[in-house]
Parts: C-alpha cells; structure tokens; sequence
C-alpha cells in the first residue's frame, strides 16, 4: 500500500505541471477567449439575474459561502496541524484525519456551490480578473493535491513511518489552502 503514494503523486506533478505549461503557451490565450461566452451566459442565467437583483439573495449565499470557507479552513489547520505534531496528539491520528476529512467535504462542496452561484453574478467581473484564475488554479491544486497526495499518504501509513513527508505534506497542504484562501479574498479588492 505505501507504494501506491508514489505513482498517484507523479500523476498529480503532471497534472499541474501540463496545467503550468498550457499556461504559457497560445492555446491559453485561445482557449480563456473561448471561455467569455460561458461566462456571458452566467450573468444572464437565472442564478446571474437573481444574484444581481436581489442583493439580500446575494448576501444569504455569500455568508453560507464563508461558512462554507471556515469549515474548510478549519478542518485543514486542525488536521495539518495533528500531522505537524501541533495538536490535538492525544487522538488518533487514523481518526482524526477521518472526521476532518468528513468536515472538509463539507466544507468544499458547499464553498464551490455558494461559489458559482456567486461568480453568476459577477461573472464577466471576475472573467477579466486574473486573480480569479489564479485562485481557480490554486482550488485545483489544492483538491487534487488532497485526492492524489495527502489521502493516499495518510491510508498508506507514511504518517507513521515516516515523519519528514508528513510534515513536509501538512505544510504544503496548509500553503496551498492559503492560497486558495487569499487570492478569493483579493478577488473582493480587484475590479
């Protein structure tokens, strides 16, 4: 089992290393172009109009969006923390990383949900903000980072073997999720 990490954290280095790539070449430019009709078609959606219209709609979602942030953000301090060694070492480590990982779907499906409904209102706002991009870029890896890294390493038991990926894994994930974290909340300072 310790040796499924390996080939599952190649495949995402070459996710993100194909992403980085098609990030500096033509076919970026072509394909960001192509992407301004969706997102026209965004702000004219049902969700678009509602989320324009009716600011108090708008302001319902956004705060189940921050709650949505706080559990995310919450369950990756709490478990990357008991990887560091932080806290919460009185409790299992298997079951820890279990229930904040229940915390962190949760936290993720309703941040990504609450998200598009907003980006619906602003969407050609944030088609010309390149911090959203950025933040899109950083949501993925940061997701596959946790799919294709971090779960794979915690069931595989690395955590007990070997404790220098495991802090080096804690603080990277922490990392990417700040990220994520701060390039949302320079989104509301752009434009």
């Amino acid at each position: 089992m310790t040796s499924l990490i390996y080939p599952r954290s190649l495949i995402v280095i070459l996710v993100l290393g194909i992403a980085l790539g098609f990030s500096f070449t033509d076919l970026r430019v072509t394909t960001w172009q192509s992407l301004l009709v969706l997102f026209e078609g965004m702000e004219t959606s049902w969700f678009g109009v509602i989320g324009k219209t009716w600011g108090v709609v708008f302001a319902f979602v956004e705060a189940f969006h921050l709650l949505g942030l706080s559990l995310l953000g919450g369950s990756v301090l709490v478990s990357d923390g008991r990887l560091l060694g932080l806290w919460f070492t009185d409790h299992s480590n298997d079951t820890l990383q279990a229930q904040t990982h229940k915390v962190f779907v949760v936290g993720l499906l309703l941040s990504v949900a609450t998200g598009l409904f907003m980006a619906c209102s602003v969407a050609i706002k944030i088609y010309y903000l390149e911090v959203f991009w950025y933040k899109m870029l950083a949501l993925l890896t940061g997701v596959l980072f946790v799919y294709g890294i971090k779960r794979p390493m915690i069931a595989s038991k690395v955590v007990e073997s070997n404790p220098l990926i495991t802090k080096l894994v804690a603080v990277s994930s922490i990392m990417t999720w700040f990220t994520v974290a701060a390039c949302g909340r320079w989104i509301g300072f752009s434009g």
